[in-house]
């Protein structure tokens, strides 16, 4: 089985940013998948689910509220950042204006996190905005 295109980039040698990691056409249709790389892969501790869970569910509401073409927001399984998918070719110029805005209403968010009630989420304890608004302030020092 052929390696997946994440699995060929140097993780060694990737730094905190924003990022295309690809670019896709199925059909016609194209999309963009952005790499919004929080930590530096292998060098520092992994991002603990309470604070990625909190950034998924503001960083999702805030996206798709505020970017007509959102079609994902969501973690990455190492926990060094999130993939941010959207329908046709976007360059980082053009999306970086969303993720440092995105990143300021984290950290100004106030109250119980957008979505994190027993009806809404599968895993609603597992919350920590404190720690959100300290990885959304580390990662606008990249951008």
């Amino acid at each position: 089985m052929e390696k997946i295109e994440s699995f060929k980039v140097d993780h060694t040698k990737l730094l905190p940013g924003l990022y295309i990691s690809r670019v896709d056409t199925i059909d016609g249709f194209s999309f963009t998948t952005f790499d919004l790389r929080f930590t530096r892969p292998n060098n520092s501790m992994p991002m603990d689910t309470g604070s990625i869970h909190a950034i998924e569910h503001l960083g999702a509401t805030y996206i798709r509220n505020n970017y007509k073409n959102t079609m994902y927001f969501g973690p990455m399984g190492c926990r060094t950042g999130f993939y941010l998918l959207v329908s046709n070719k976007v360059s980082v110029d053009e999306i970086k204006p969303l993720i440092i805005d995105c990143m300021n209403f984290i950290i100004n968010y106030e109250g119980l996190v957008i979505g994190a009630t027993e009806i809404e989420c599968g895993n609603y304890r597992d919350m920590n905005l404190e720690k959100a608004k300290y990885y959304a302030k580390e990662y606008l020092k990249w951008l």
